[in-house]
């Protein structure tokens, strides 16, 4: 399922239902660019330290944004052990013009390109594309919008709201008190800018926002006193709703993050990073500091990566690492368990992966890093139980139990069985993403492993 601006603010109590009722969340973002062409000592090398990694790659991070995000709310079907049901959504995102706020930000040549290879539409992210903001951003326009200290950018420009104003003026010009008229196809928060530039520019006006448009109303001084001054159309009010609409998608972010549900990607630094860019702070300069940020946002982080980059070492399996590989491998016959796994269906609406495959959308490839954690859990409780019936528990008691569990004080789940995987629990150390991207100490060199 695709969201962009129209659909959102309706589909966010949906959104918001399901996080909630869910037992994980598959994550993949789409950037317009991956790293920037930087000089030769602060190039990427395998023999980076994790920290300098981090600095190195900071500045690529701010540089480029997201066009895409993808999610796959995973939940286990009530009464069926065994059984999951996939909501998967792709949102299309364009940062936040509103005011002050005007995001510069790089396109990459090759990674146009690359998306362009798997079909992304770049009009449903230009066009279409759902507002977000930082913390540091939204306290910045909330303090603008509720002194009234704002300026129109280039959300609409200066000559598209002028030729608004002008249409209005003529209208009114004709109009009797109780007359309207619609303004049509200005929606999201930017219906919520046009109707502010009016009613400062206008005081015989009043404008309501509908489904077909904005709708401005001839109404006298004193009426608009009135208006002004009761209800959810009082000032106050109002710009509370701006600044809920500009904020978009961050409203969703924080959803997820008070939700504290595991999140699940495949080779996720990158996108941890811009997690905390585009949605939280900034990023600091301090790597230890941005570790403790990102584990305070979701203190359950998994990297299918780095899971099954361990497994493939005790398992006659073909030593691969790109998702959809990965993804192959656990369905093929190689995988002893293929018949005796989890059940994923599609969720009505999301219905798009059943029976083809989107390679690098990033909703497919969220449902694809889902699928291989069910998969790779189910396959080591087989291995644990040596081929006899798998004791499956329904819900998310399966990551609390045999295969993984919380270690480090919730910060991460390891995989606690067999070889390594019980020698880095008496150890003390953690398994999956904290392993190779985000731990401190003598594993920090593992952390090239991802790149």
């Amino acid at each position: 399922m695709d969201v962009g601006a129209d659909e959102f603010e309706q589909s966010l109590p949906l959104l918001q239902e399901l996080v909630l009722g869910a037992d994980f969340v598959g994550l993949d973002i789409e950037f317009t660019g991956l790293r920037s062409n930087l000089s030769r000592p602060q190039q990427i090398s395998l023999f980076d330290l994790p920290s300098e990694w981090y600095l190195k790659t900071r500045h690529s991070v701010q540089q480029f944004t997201i066009c895409q995000i993808g999610l796959s709310v995973f939940s286990s079907i009530e009464g069926e052990s065994n059984k999951y049901v996939a909501h998967s959504c792709n949102f299309f995102l364009f940062p936040t013009t509103f005011g002050i706020l005007d995001s510069e930000f790089s396109f990459q040549a090759s990674s146009v390109q690359f998306l362009n290879q798997y079909g992304f539409d770049y009009n449903k992210f230009l066009k279409n594309g759902i507002p977000y903001m930082n913390e540091e951003q939204e306290k910045k326009i909330k303090h603008n919008i509720l002194t009234g200290n704002w300026r129109v950018r280039s959300s609409l420009d200066k000559d598209q709201i002028k030729v608004v104003i002008d249409e209005v003026t003529r209208w009114l010009d004709l109009a009797e008190e109780g007359d309207w008229m619609t303004l049509p196809g200005i929606a999201g928060f930017q219906a919520f800018e046009v109707q502010l530039v009016l009613r400062q520019a206008l005081p015989d006006i009043w404008t309501v926002l509908r489904d077909q448009g904005i709708i401005v109303k001839k109404v006298s001084k004193q009426h608009r006193w009135y208006l002004e001054n009761t209800s959810c159309d009082r000032a106050s009010c109002w710009k509370e709703k701006i600044l809920l609409s500009a904020r978009g998608f961050s409203v969703f972010f924080q959803m997820l993050v008070k939700a504290q549900k595991p999140l699940v990607g495949h080779n996720m630094m990158m996108d941890l990073l811009h997690l905390h860019e585009k949605f939280f702070r900034p990023l600091p300069e301090s790597y230890d500091q941005f570790k403790l940020n990102i584990h305070n946002l979701f203190p359950v982080l998994i990297d299918t990566k780095n899971v099954t980059k361990d497994i493939w070492k005790e398992l006659n399996f073909p030593r691969v690492s790109n998702l959809s590989e990965v993804y192959e491998v656990l369905n093929s016959d190689l995988n002893p368990t293929k018949n005796s796994g989890p059940v994923v269906i599609h969720a009505s609406k999301c219905e798009k992966y059943v029976e083809t495959k989107y390679p690098h959308e990033a909703a497919y490839d969220a449902f694809l890093c889902g699928s291989v954690l069910l998969k790779v859990a189910h396959l080591l409780l087989w291995r644990v139980h040596r081929c006899r019936e798998v004791p499956w528990c329904p819900g998310p008691a399966w990551l609390q139990g045999p295969c993984f569990s919380p270690d480090l004080g919730s910060s991460t789940w390891s995989c606690l069985h067999g070889g390594r995987h019980a020698r880095m629990r008496a150890e003390g150390r953690p398994f999956g993403i904290e392993s190779d991207v985000l731990s401190s100490g003598p594993l920090d060199r593992g952390f090239s492993l991802i790149l």
